[in-house]
């Protein structure tokens, strides 16, 4: 008798252990920078999984320099816990503290990483693009002048213009470019940084490569082309082998700015010659555009010492309207002075 008694006992506490459960959706959170004595807060977001409230007992920051803000009493299914680091010290920090709830026998470490820095000043700038709450500096990431094995760094700018706390984040990323958002989550009328770098190894092909990736406030959120920022990069070609320059070929074009006067008309023409006044043959291995509203022709890639080719550049008035960047064409050649040419296209 008392072993069938002892069973059900067990089970019942079993399942009262189980049924609080207390999960933190994030237990480390990067802040990312700030200045010194310039304090920054962390908050954890926390769910109650079981079928019973929860108590926190007590938080014990790992020193004096960090602080800890939590609900008391009984707590429901969600809340928040926010851990606040003085900022006192410069450099590299990693700040703990322990949760002790009613929840679990074992206490939850929490921790908060980031940088201290001397001369830190927070984005102060113009935020002139618009996509729903968010607004950022730019909407376009350019990486130029790339060469094999670079790690190129860009940053883009957010600000957060709604009532709400989020996570700002870039979707649909290429293989060759990585993100991080600090700090992690923005709070309302706060701003952040997301740096976008380039592993230019994972680059295909020397001249321009081009993608979209896109803006998003909250971990899923559906992608939205109203929110895509374009990026471009230009991975030059290597001449460590190049030894002798006086023997190279050499560029020269009649211009590098040409200038479009639609004058009501749908499409506008210009020509411009390019000419190899170099010593060896001169080769374009690459010609792209960096928009629409262009369209363009070499008869000839190859050029012998003295020789001339002849770009032809459409403009198409409509696209050209509605380009997101500024027209231009690209060049890769062979001239080691000149391995990049940019020729700008201006509306007048």
């Amino acid at each position: 008798m008392k072993r069938k008694l002892i069973l059900p006992a067990l089970l019942l506490i079993a399942s009262c252990a189980s049924a609080q459960k207390l999960q933190i959706e994030k237990t480390t959170i990067n802040v990312g920078r700030t200045g010194y004595r310039q304090p920054i807060t962390a908050v954890f977001d926390c769910v109650n999984k079981g079928g019973r409230k929860v108590r926190i007992k007590s938080i014990q920051p790992d020193c004096s320099c960090t602080t800890v803000d939590y609900p008391k009493g009984e707590l429901g299914e969600k809340f928040q816990i926010r851990m606040t680091y003085d900022a006192r010290q410069l450099g590299h920090f990693n700040k703990q503290a322990a949760v002790v709830s009613s929840a679990l026998p074992a206490p939850i470490y929490l921790c908060m990483t980031g940088n201290v820095l001397e001369d830190y000043v927070d984005y102060s700038g113009q935020y002139p693009v618009k996509m729903g709450d968010l607004w950022l500096d730019k909407a376009d990431l350019e990486f130029d002048d790339i060469n094999r094995g670079d790690l190129q760094v860009q940053e883009l700018h957010v600000y957060n213009n709604s009532s709400k706390t989020c996570q700002p984040y870039l979707m649909h990323l290429p293989s060759y470019l990585t993100a991080v958002t600090t700090p992690e989550r923005l709070a309302p009328g706060k701003g952040g940084t997301i740096t976008v770098t380039l592993n230019s190894t994972m680059l295909h092909g020397y001249g321009l490569t081009q993608n979209s990736v896109y803006m998003a406030a909250n971990l899923g959120d559906k992608v939205r082309h109203d929110h895509e920022i374009g990026v471009s990069a230009v991975l030059l070609p290597s001449f460590d082998g190049v030894a002798d320059l006086q023997h190279a070929p050499q560029l020269q074009l009649s211009e590098e700015a040409v200038d479009i006067h639609f004058d009501g008309k749908s499409k506008k023409k210009a020509v411009i010659d390019i000419t190899n006044s170099g010593h060896s043959t001169l080769d374009i291995t690459s010609l792209q555009l960096f928009t629409i509203g262009l369209k363009v022709s070499l008869n000839k890639r190859k050029l012998q010492p003295g020789e001339t080719a002849k770009l032809k550049i459409t403009a198409i008035r409509d696209d050209f309207k509605r380009a997101r960047t500024r027209p231009r064409i690209l060049m890769i050649t062979n001239d080691p002075t000149r391995p990049k040419v940019i020729i700008t296209i201006n509306e007048r």
